[in-house]
């Protein structure tokens, strides 16, 4: 069977990723798959940087506005899902287009999770911490845990492939077994040809920009917009708000910050956010294409890129 074409944009917070795919439509015909594990949840426009409900009528887009902060969504779910709205975008003609800055979420969908492991909530938070001892620590150290645990499986993977040591690290600490040794944990193969692009553009800039859309934030009502969410009953214990910029709002309310140190607060968690998204993408995708900063350049060369790959 031949496998799908699948394009991925990806890229830091605030990097132009919105505003390339929305440009990509007047040549494209494309739907947005929104791979942003914030995005889905209803009433957080204004913190996730939500696409606004002009950008949204321009172009379908799926995977926005469809989870209250307080129910579960994982990336395992995500790859299901998205799985069937993928068949459904190419059965109306279009091409979709993941679009989006969670990385597990393209992972998942992209490369699949264990058949027996998909919908554990357990391995999915492991998977989540090997990740970040990733970012925090490099794939050496990961490579030197496998080895002890499971040498079998280190050999097997001697070129430290961090996908791969992750996912045999992961049954280890979830089931105790060896990932060498176990016979029912076999990778879901993917019916997909992924392709990534990942947006880059100079530090300085990036911060810049990731400063202003906070400051833009918080005029535009980031704080109105916590208040609410609170009222609503949704607390800082909800992962859901315990991200950046709610976060910091929230110890606002409360009276543990000014206005002047919440805003800053937000502007350098953000960046330090897009600092690991960044870190992670150069570990975990060594396939991705970048993308300068230059849009008329983007946009010829993925409208190219794309009416090549798909035939249209």
């Amino acid at each position: 069977m031949n496998k799908i074409d699948l394009f991925v944009l990806t890229g830091p917070t605030a990097s132009g990723k919105t505003e390339l795919a929305l440009a990509l439509s007047d040549y494209l015909p494309i739907e947005i798959v929104s791979a942003d594990s914030r995005q889905i949840y209803r009433f957080m426009d204004i913190g996730t940087a939500k696409p606004t409900k002009d950008e949204l009528s321009l172009v379908p887009h799926h995977f926005i506005d469809i989870k209250n902060p307080d129910e579960y969504y994982s990336a395992g779910m995500f790859e299901n899902d998205a799985d069937n709205i993928i068949q459904q975008i190419i059965a109306r003609g279009k091409i979709p287009l993941i679009v989006g800055g969670s990385g597990l979420y393209i992972k998942a969908l992209c490369e699949g999770f264990f058949q027996d492991e998909a919908s554990s909530r357990e391995l999915l938070a492991i998977r989540e911490q090997l990740e970040q001892e990733l970012a925090e620590k490099g794939r050496l150290a990961l490579y030197q845990e496998l080895s002890y645990v499971d040498p079998i499986s280190a050999e097997k993977y001697s070129d430290m492939n961090p996908r791969r040591v992750i996912r045999a690290l992961s049954h280890y600490r979830l089931t105790g077994i060896p990932f060498s040794v176990s016979h029912s944990s076999q990778l879901v193969e993917k019916n997909y040809n992924c392709h990534y692009f990942g947006i880059d553009i100079p530090r300085n800039f990036l911060y810049e920009k990731i400063n202003l859309r906070t400051l833009n934030m918080w005029n535009n009502g980031l704080l109105k917009e916590t208040v609410k969410l609170l009222e609503m009953g949704y607390t800082e214990k909800l992962n859901a708000l315990n991200t950046v910029g709610y976060k910091e709002t929230i110890q606002f309310i409360k009276g543990n910050l000014t206005e002047n140190e919440t805003i800053s607060k937000i502007q350098q968690n953000t960046r330090h956010y897009a600092k690991r998204q960044l870190t992670w993408y150069r570990n975990q995708c060594q396939e991705i294409k970048w993308l300068n900063q230059n849009l008329t350049e983007n946009i010829k060369f993925l409208v190219d890129f794309i009416k090549k790959k798909s035939l249209f």
